[in-house]
């Protein structure tokens, strides 16, 4: 999304959206790509409905008027066989809707809150960044964010880290992997403590092993809260079968597995 809006500062661009769906479709209502004169960014699906959006935007580019919306019936005459239909709405955008896109696109970006800028929390960064998340990035070490980042990727540095709890956005799906156990138990605590008070926090996913979790069970325990509070955190993370523990491996089941149980757009 960043990536478009500062392009639109310099160059027009036809924004390309998926406005209505009916029956098997490659993309559903919302999504959205941006064609500009000599590439595109985003995707809508792909396949000959894609190359002909993206024609006809082109075109549109170059000044040629048409209704704001279009029907594509993926059939034969298309060359897909989904079967389902596709409305996509086309407008032309440049600098002076810099502020409202950004205002539009960003809301589709699901809040993700990151605790811990270790090894994996470096590789979920990068996968995170390839999916329509909004991460805020916490550690307690300032200096162990890297130069760059992301995009949809904000670095926050909160001493006492757990402090930073009580501010994530709604709807936050939050892991909990920092440099430290003592760290991660208040963590869990105050997510725990805010699921009590709003019950707003529809993932929290703690990085280490059943050991791990049964300590941290008595632990909570001993804090004042009960099973069914205590059920509410997943320990441990990732997807069931994927055994690897490289860093990479772990941030593609942990990420696959938010997709699973707590998707963008839902609570």
């Amino acid at each position: 999304m960043n990536v478009v809006t500062s392009r639109l500062l310099n160059e027009d661009a036809v924004l390309v959206t998926v406005e209505a769906t009916q029956g098997s479709v490659p993309r559903e209502a919302g999504t959205w790509m941006a064609v500009f004169a000599g590439d595109v960014v985003g995707t809508i699906g792909g396949g000959h409905l894609e190359f002909q959006a993206i024609e006809e935007a082109r075109q549109r580019l170059a000044g040629r008027e048409g209704d704001p919306a279009r029907r594509y019936a993926l059939g034969p005459s298309l060359g897909q066989c989904c079967g389902g239909v596709v409305h996509l709405r086309f407008e032309r955008v440049g600098a002076a809707d810099v502020p409202a896109l950004r205002k539009r696109l960003g809301a589709q970006l699901a809040p993700l809150a990151l605790f811990g800028g270790g090894h994996v929390g470096k590789a979920l960064v990068n996968v995170l960044a390839t999916l329509p998340f909004a991460v805020t990035w916490i550690d307690s070490r300032d200096e162990i964010f890297p130069q760059w980042v992301p995009a949809n990727v904000l670095c926050e540095h909160s001493d006492p880290v757990h402090a930073a709890v009580a501010e994530l956005a709604p709807l936050s799906r939050v892991l909990i992997m920092s440099f430290s156990h003592a760290e991660d138990l208040d963590i869990a605590a105050a997510c725990l403590r805010r699921q009590r008070e709003r019950d707003d926090l529809p993932y929290i996913g703690l990085i280490g092993s059943k050991t791990k979790w049964a300590t941290f069970r008595h632990r909570l325990e001993d804090r004042g809260f009960v099973a069914a509070e205590l059920s509410q955190v997943t320990c441990p993370i990732g997807l069931a079968g994927i055994t690897g523990k490289e860093p990479e491996v772990i941030a593609v089941s942990v990420a696959a597995q938010i997709l699973q149980l707590a998707p963008p757009g839902k609570p």
